[in-house]
C-alpha cells in the first residue's frame, strides 16, 4: 500500500471541473473542516464541488456561517462527476450511505487521510499516518494545486487541526502540527476564537450532561482503565445529543494513574459506540480487535452486546495491551 505523489494528487484535482467530496458518518470537525475547505477551494477556481455527508454538521461544530451546504443525497448523476474524493475515513464503510456510490463510481476517486489503519481503497491516495489531522495534510494539497488559502479556508482547517489535536495537547502534535497552524494564521484564521468555540463555550444542557457522566465513571485494571457512559437517557434527561459529548472522553486521561479512558455511548438498546483514548497505549490495536480502528492513541468501535459484556470485552483487550 503506497500512497500517490503529493503532485499526482494535486494534479487530480486541478483536472477535476465537478467533484463530490464525502467525509464519514458522525462527522467531527476534522471530517467537516478538511471536506469543506477542499470544496471551497474547488468552488474559487470556479469548480463545481459538493460537500456529502449522511448526518448534518452538528451544531456545536457550525460555527462558521460561511461553511458550504452539505448533502444528504448525491445531488447529480454519478457520471456527471469528475472525482469523487473522501476525506478523514479510515475505510470505505465508514461514509455511509455514500459507500456505494463511491464503489460503483467508474471515474477517478481519490482518498485523503491520516487513520493508521486506512486500507488505501481508493485510485489515487494520499494517506499520511503520521499528521495529527487530515486538516494538517490539506493545506500541502491545497498549495500543490495553486488553490488559494484564504481566510475562510482557513479558519475551516483550523477548526479540525484544533479539534483532532485536543487543542494541541495530544501526543501526536509534532512541530508540523505547530508549522502548519502558522500557516493558517498567516492566511487570515481567527485561532483562538474557534478554539474557544469549540473548546469553551458551551449550553447549560452540555454542562449537566458533563457532570452527569463524570459523575457516573468507573474505574479498571488498579485504576489504569477509566470509563464514562453516555446513555440515551442521558440526552433526554438533559436535551441534548451526541454531539454534545465532543471532548468527554479526554478528561480521565487527566486523572493520575490513568492511562487508558474509553467513553460507551448507547446508540440503542445492547449497541454501543466505544471510543478510546490514551497517551502511550497502542488503543488501535485494542479496537481493531472489535472490528474498529483509528489512530495508535485513539481509536474506536461498536459493540452488539449488553453493557457489561462490552466493559468486560475491553477491559481485557486493554489488559493485553498495557
Amino acid at each position: 500500500m503506497t500512497n500517490n505523489s503529493l503532485a499526482e494528487v494535486a494534479a487530480v484535482l486541478k483536472r477535476a471541473n465537478t467533484v463530490a467530496v464525502a467525509c464519514h458518518v458522525r462527522p467531527d470537525g476534522d471530517a467537516l473542516g478538511s471536506g469543506m475547505a477542499l470544496c471551497l477551494a474547488l468552488e474559487n477556481t470556479g469548480k463545481r464541488a459538493f460537500m456529502l455527508c449522511e448526518e448534518a454538521p452538528p451544531e456545536r461544530l457550525s460555527i462558521f456561517p460561511f461553511m458550504p451546504k452539505t448533502y444528504q443525497s448525491l445531488p447529480v448523476k454519478r457520471e456527471e462527476l469528475d472525482l469523487f474524493v473522501c476525506v478523514d475515513s479510515a475505510d470505505l464503510p465508514r461514509i455511509g450511505i455514500f459507500a456505494s456510490d463511491f464503489a460503483a463510481f467508474k471515474g477517478k476517486t481519490l482518498n485523503i487521510d491520516h487513520h493508521v489503519s486506512n486500507p488505501h481503497y481508493a485510485k489515487f491516495n494520499y494517506v499520511l499516518a503520521d499528521s495529527t489531522a487530515t486538516c494538517e495534510i490539506m493545506p500541502e494539497i491545497l498549495q500543490a494545486a495553486g488553490f488559494e488559502i484564504n481566510s475562510q479556508i482557513a479558519d475551516l482547517l483550523a477548526l479540525g487541526l484544533l479539534t483532532d489535536s485536543g487543542n494541541f495537547s495530544h501526543n501526536d502534535v509534532s512541530a508540523k502540527t505547530f508549522e502548519v497552524a502558522a500557516l493558517l494564521k498567516r492566511c487570515g484564521a481567527n485561532i483562538c476564537e474557534t478554539g474557544y468555540q469549540v473548546f469553551t463555550r458551551q449550553s447549560k444542557g452540555r454542562a449537566i450532561l458533563y457532570g452527569r457522566v463524570i459523575n457516573s465513571m468507573r474505574f479498571a485494571l488498579d485504576g489504569k482503565l477509566a470509563f464514562i457512559t453516555v446513555t440515551q437517557k442521558d440526552f433526554a434527561e438533559t436535551g441534548t445529543d451526541k454531539s454534545q459529548t465532543e471532548g468527554f472522553v479526554d478528561y480521565p486521561l487527566s486523572i493520575d494513574g490513568v492511562e487508558v479512558s474509553i467513553s460507551l455511548m448507547e446508540v440503542k438498546k445492547n449497541q454501543y459506540k466505544a471510543s478510546l483514548r490514551s497517551r502511550r497505549v497502542n488503543v488501535n490495536a485494542v479496537a481493531d480487535r472489535f472490528g474498529g480502528g483509528g489512530h495508535v492513541l485513539a481509536s474506536g468501535c461498536m459493540f452488539n452486546c449488553e453493557y457489561e459484556e462490552a466493559i468486560d470485552r475491553l477491559t481485557h483487550a486493554v489488559y493485553q495491551q498495557l
